[in-house]
This record gives structure tokens, sequence and C-alpha cells, in this order.
């Protein structure tokens, strides 16, 4: 177990911080050196991608692959034989910006690509689903690594979330809910067939997949401004210099990711080891749920529910509301059903604190002014003499027969002599 955490320790240790966020390249138009921008997910920190759930908790070095730091030289010619044999419908050029990337990818950044490899072990599948349910080309499968680094919870600094970088508006035009609880952008499964249809509807605008990706990256606006500026041209290549500067860089940077997500070993990258259960299945949940009362009650790890759960950003399933998915380990979901009443029920009051209803108390003037004054007063009580009537006692007291009936649990006028009274 030692000897797993040093492992673990040095392999932390040894990433790179990489704080540029920008690359120069030669513009072939000017013959200028020039900056573009880097997508966000090439400019994180040293351990950032460890911070994330799949990464800090399910992820370690693989024992029997020992990673080099030797970034072997290729000339030219091996990387353009290379691209040329993935089998893919979009086109997978190569030039001296697509080397940079590639390069960026095989050297500053080769740890975050093993931490990408091990996390593909999740996302992949899914991704080819989605893919071929709306018919698109599959090595899409890799657009999440340019966009997030594959990390559900991702951030961009104009708010985009998840693993597919969805603004808020755009994911509500497809069908992703975000309250203050969920945030579906977070949710792997929906957020990408989400995202499936949004290529799938860029597409049928563009009819050209570098234009799509583009697209994605910048919005159709932008693309179209672009190709207006060309004078028409709708080779992606053709207009590259009238793209924002992110978008410059984002479709070498996509065909980079292709590369290395395919010819990892011949740079000496060793994927990390997955421990987290490929198989999950779901349950639906019809009342409000928090992790904790799951986690105790099946003994499984919180950390678990929140790696296969993203989406919920409080550890709270507001079933209440709608009815909400959970996904568990395949072995776990019996466990839930078998015990699910006794669920609800555990520690609901202390984990579930949203109260339905609050009684406020009503006072007397007396008793305003106190509250306004920060003084407190006590009760007072009238002892009923002989010919005594409660409205001549409420009169008295400059209070009114109800709330004497209220406070002495008074059902009509009666009362007896020699007994008290409550005032207020």
């Amino acid at each position: 177990m030692m000897k797993k955490l040093i492992t673990i320790t040095l392999f932390i240790a040894s990433l790179q911080v990489f704080a540029q966020n920008t690359i120069t390249i030669r513009s072939e138009v000017t013959g200028k050196e020039e900056e573009i921008d880097l997508p966000e997910s090439m400019t994180l920190e040293m351990d950032t991608l460890l911070q994330d759930w799949h990464a800090k908790n399910f992820l370690t070095p693989v024992n029997d692959c020992q990673m080099s730091s030797v970034n072997p030289f290729y000339p030219d010619s091996v990387y353009i034989d290379r691209l040329s044999r993935i089998p893919t419908i979009m086109e997978m050029p190569y030039n001296d910006v697509v080397r940079k990337f590639i390069d960026m990818y095989n050297s500053r950044l080769r740890n975050s690509v093993s931490v990408m490899l091990g996390a593909c072990n999740f996302y992949i599948p899914l991704f080819e689903e989605a893919l071929d349910t709306y018919g698109l080309p599959h090595e899409l499968k890799y657009l999440p690594i340019i966009e997030s680094a594959l990390r559900p919870t991702a951030v961009s600094r104009t708010g985009a979330t998840g693993l597919w970088q969805f603004m808020l508006g755009t994911s509500k035009l497809y069908g992703l809910e975000t309250n203050s609880l969920v945030d579906e952008r977070r949710d792997p499964v929906k957020s990408t067939y989400a995202a499936a249809r949004y290529l799938k509807d860029l597409y049928d605008i563009f009819k050209d997949w570098n234009l799509v990706i583009a697209a994605y990256n910048c919005g159709p606006n932008n693309i179209t401004k672009a190709i207006h500026r060309a004078n028409g041209a709708t080779d992606y290549w053709e207009i590259y210099n009238y793209l924002p500067k992110e978008t410059r860089g984002y479709v070498p940077a996509f065909i980079a990711a292709n590369y290395v997500m395919n010819y990892y070993c011949d740079h000496n990258i060793c994927p990390m080891d997955a421990t987290l259960p490929l198989a999950t299945d779901t349950i639906i949940v019809n009342k409000d749920l928090h992790f904790r009362q799951i986690a105790d009650l099946c003994k499984i790890d919180i950390e678990e529910i929140r790696a296969l759960n993203p989406q919920y950003k409080k550890d709270i399933v507001p079933g209440n509301s709608m009815n909400c998915i959970v996904r568990l380990p395949q072995n776990y979901v019996n466990a839930f059903i078998d015990a699910k009443d006794s669920i609800y029920k555990y520690r609901a009051d202390e984990l579930l604190t949203k109260r339905k209803v609050v009684a406020v108390k009503e006072t007397t003037s007396r008793n305003k002014n106190a509250a306004r004054t920060g003084s407190s007063t006590k009760a007072t009580y009238y002892k009923i003499k002989r010919g005594d009537t409660l409205s001549s006692i409420a009169e008295k007291h400059h209070v009114s027969v109800k709330q004497l009936q209220r406070l002495n649990n008074l059902k009509g006028t009666r009362i007896t002599a020699g007994k008290s009274l409550r005032i207020n």
C-alpha cells in the first residue's frame, strides 16, 4: 500500500506547470509570426486534472507500464502517414500548426494525456453510442478532450460547463435542465446526446466537418462572418485567418488529439489505470434524496456516487420536483431497491433541511413593541373575582375576548371565580 501511495505521489509531482495561454505560428498569408489562443483545456496548471474525481479517486499509474519522459523525434513524413491511417470520415491534414499541437500533447501535456487515456475508459463507449445514434463520425468522440480534458465538472472562464462545454443558452435549446441543485450540462449521458444533436444541426448548416467543430467552438455566426470575409470560401484552412484566435487552434488541436489518442504508445505515454466500475445501472428517484443516505445504507463510497452523478451540484437529488435518475454501480442497485424506504427516511431531517411549513407566533401589540425594542415580556395572569366576566377582564387589560379564549383554551365565555386567567 505504501509503495502504491509513493508511486502516485511521484506521478503527481512529475506534472509540469503549463501556464502558457498562446502558441506562436507563422502566418502563410502575411509571412509574420502571430499568436493564437490555446483551447482552455490545454492551459491547465500542474495538477488540475488530478484534482477532479476520476483522477483523485479512481485513476492510478499502471504498474507494468514504465512511462518515460523521453518523447521520440519523428520526421513530418511519419506524422503524415500515421494521420492518413486513422480510419476517419473527417479530414486529418498535416501542417506546421498541427505539428505544434501534436508536440504539445506529447511533451508538455504528456501526463495530462495519461490521465485522459484512463478517463476514456468511462466515456468513449458512451460517446460512440450517441454518435452512432445520430449517424456522426466516431472521431468526434475526442472533441471533449479539447473542450474539457474529459472533466465532467469543468467550467470555463466564460461559464461553459461539462464534458462538452455547453453555454447556458445553447444547453436550454437542447433540453438540458439547470437550476440550483442540478446542472445537466454536467450529466455525461444527457450532455453527450445533446452535443450529438447540436453537432448534427451544425453539419446540416455547413456541410463540412472542420467548419462544424470550428462552429462548435466559436458559434455558427462567427463562422458565417469568416466565410463572408473570405469571399465565400467554405474551407476551414481558407477562412483560418478570419477566425477568432482560439478557433484557429481548435481544429489543429482536434487533429492532434486524434493523433495522440491513437499513437500514444509511440511517444512513451502510459495510460492510467481506471478502477471506477464500468458496469453501472440507473434508478429512478421520486423523492428528495441525499447522497449520504445512499452511501451509508448501501455501504458505498460517497465519492463514487458523486463520480457517477456529477449533475447534482449539492449532493441532493430533487426527486420531489421531478423524477430524477441516479446512476450506481450495478452490484449496488438491488441493495438500494431492497432498502429504498429506509434510505429515504435515514437522517432526512438532518440532511434535507428545506422546511415545508414554518409556524409564526402571533404577538400582542405589547409584545410587538417589546420585539422592536429588543426586550422580552413574561406571561401575565389575572385571578378571577366574583362578578368578573370575560369581556370585563378583556376590557380592563386592553385585550380581546378572542385572545383570552385562545390563550386559555376556552370554547365559550364561562369563567370561574378563584381561578387564574392568562392575559398575554
